[in-house]
């Protein structure tokens, strides 16, 4: 048996963190394997995978520019703003937002099984990037946010196995939780405001 979880080229709970700071390829490999799991959610979330996809290619651009130099996500951050500049650093924000909504919304629909996915990232949504969005964005969102599918066929895709879909969901959800908040805590330590 298998789950969503374990088919992505990495997880989250695999990601290397030092004091160094979080594993800049570690991290866009399960980033990757994130943005997929709308894939799951069918066309309505499309404009949700571009954002967090243009983020991701931001960050890696600055990354492969020298892999080494920016091996963990903070060095990278320090790196592009000692040159000032803010194209990755600004993408690794709205990426982290976009993972927040993410981690939010799963760990409240784990949290609530009798509540629909649509109430679970509607609250998610309005929890972390609502704040942050115009007026003409959240109109975008919230039609997303009502379309998302039903909570059991969601559920049944990630994996056969409905207790090893939540044991995984639950481990997965624990490893994005460690990387959204060490990349808030180190914007937040840095006073890096965009």
């Amino acid at each position: 048996m298998s789950t969503y979880f374990r088919n992505t080229a990495r997880n989250y709970t695999d990601v290397t963190i030092t004091d160094e700071g979080i594993n800049t390829d570690e991290f866009l490999q399960a980033t990757e394997g994130l943005v997929g799991i709308f894939d799951l959610f069918g066309g309505v979330f499309a404009v949700v995978q571009s954002d967090m996809n243009g983020n991701i290619k931001k960050i890696r651009d600055r990354y492969l520019q020298n892999p080494i130099a920016n091996s963990t996500l903070q060095k990278l951050v320090q790196g592009e703003l000692a040159e000032k500049k803010k194209t990755a650093t600004e993408g690794l924000l709205w990426l982290t937002r976009g993972l927040d909504f993410t981690l939010q919304s799963l760990e409240r629909s784990e949290a609530n099984p009798g509540e629909e996915l649509s109430v679970s990232f509607n609250k998610g949504y309005e929890n972390t990037l609502r704040p942050h969005h115009s007026f003409v964005v959240r109109p975008v969102f919230s039609l997303a946010m009502k379309s998302c599918p039903y909570r059991g066929a969601f559920y049944e895709k990630l994996g056969s196995d409905q207790e090893l879909v939540k044991q995984d969901l639950s481990a997965y959800l624990a490893g994005l939780r460690r990387i959204v908040t060490g990349t808030q805590a180190y914007y937040i330590t840095n006073s890096i405001k965009l």
